[in-house]
């Protein structure tokens, strides 16, 4: 199977979260490109080439999206992302430690890919990670 090498955003306000994806992504020998905003303020910059942010480019056709951050939550991320012509067909997967109900219906109403509870371990995060990486590969991108 050929390796799909897509960009990817990580919207993820928690350094610690940050370096265990990054971990997860080595351990699982992702090489896709990873960039990372701090909320959803500086994620939409960073896909617009707004407010003195390079434009990643390609745009990244895969988000991981934490919901509880600071200045512009996940749900507002997603609202905004949403309405934009450009951006709207990114595939975004939240990923959280919301296992909150109306969390999780916002999400979905948002056309998201998937909405994925934070494990606790390690080992069940690099799992859930080597299951993204095979989705993501399997999905043909528009």
């Amino acid at each position: 199977m050929e390796d799909k090498l897509v960009n990817i955003l990580l919207v993820e306000d928690d350094s610690v979260d940050v370096m265990n994806v990054q971990r997860a992504f080595k351990k699982n020998n992702i090489q896709n490109p990873l960039f990372f905003a701090k909320n959803g303020l500086e994620a939409l910059a960073m896909l617009r080439g707004t407010d003195n942010f390079v434009k990643i480019n390609p745009s990244p056709q895969i988000i991981l999206l934490d919901l509880n951050m600071p200045q512009m939550s996940g749900i507002e991320f997603l609202k905004e992302l949403r309405k934009d012509k450009v951006l709207k067909a990114i595939s975004v997967f939240v990923m959280t430690t919301s296992n909150n109900d109306r969390d999780r219906l916002d999400a979905y109403n948002l056309n998201v890919a998937g909405y994925i509870l934070k494990p606790v371990s390690f080992e069940k995060f690099v799992t859930a990670v080597s299951i993204l990486d095979s989705y993501w590969k399997l999905c043909e991108q528009p």
